[in-house]
């Protein structure tokens, strides 16, 4: 069975909305975790406000290792209407988001990233859909915006490493214990 990983960029204070207002100084531990994560990943689930900004930046983008991999990935779009902008790979989901995720799980192939989607990561780690959560939290209190863990319920979590980069981001991946 493959696995779904949920990779998000997070302020200390919790907040996935925006990582560009407080994850400023990128740096190459970082660059090698990002590299670690996707390196497993042959599909990556979307939001439609994701997919809709990332069409539109990541094309054209020269910023690597991500740059490659999203543009080639399949890429699956959770979102109730028709895709307007095109991109390489990508297809919009139908039918229920858990139900594809589980369908999806249960064909071959790599890991299945869930990437940048608030709503979707929420309603996926809500389902128990989700098996590993990687997170870089950033040494910065957004003060505002969505925060990714709101709402959900109780889900217990094993450490599967925690690292510190050069500019201090906590690189830490779990497993969801079930």
């Amino acid at each position: 069975m493959r696995k779904v990983v949920l990779y998000e960029l997070l302020s200390l204070d919790g907040v996935a909305e925006d990582p560009d207002k407080f994850v400023i100084d990128w740096d190459e531990a970082m660059d090698a975790n990002l590299a670690a994560v996707i390196a497993t990943q042959d599909a990556v689930i979307l939001g439609r406000r994701s997919y809709d900004e990332w069409s539109e930046f990541w094309p054209g983008s020269e910023i690597e290792p991500f740059a490659t991999f999203i543009n080639d990935v399949a890429k699956y779009v959770a979102s109730s209407t028709p895709l307007e902008r095109q991109w390489h790979n990508a297809t919009a989901i139908e039918g229920g988001l858990v139900q594809f995720v589980q369908n999806l799980k249960n064909s071959s192939g790599g890991d299945i990233g869930v990437h940048a989607s608030i709503s979707v990561a929420q309603a996926l780690l809500a389902a128990d859909a989700i098996d590993e959560v990687r997170l870089v939290v950033a040494p910065a209190i957004a003060g505002r915006g969505r925060r990714l863990l709101d709402g959900l319920p109780p889900i217990r979590l094993e450490s599967l490493r925690s690292a510190t980069s050069p500019r201090g981001y906590l690189l830490a991946d779990y497993r969801i214990s079930r």
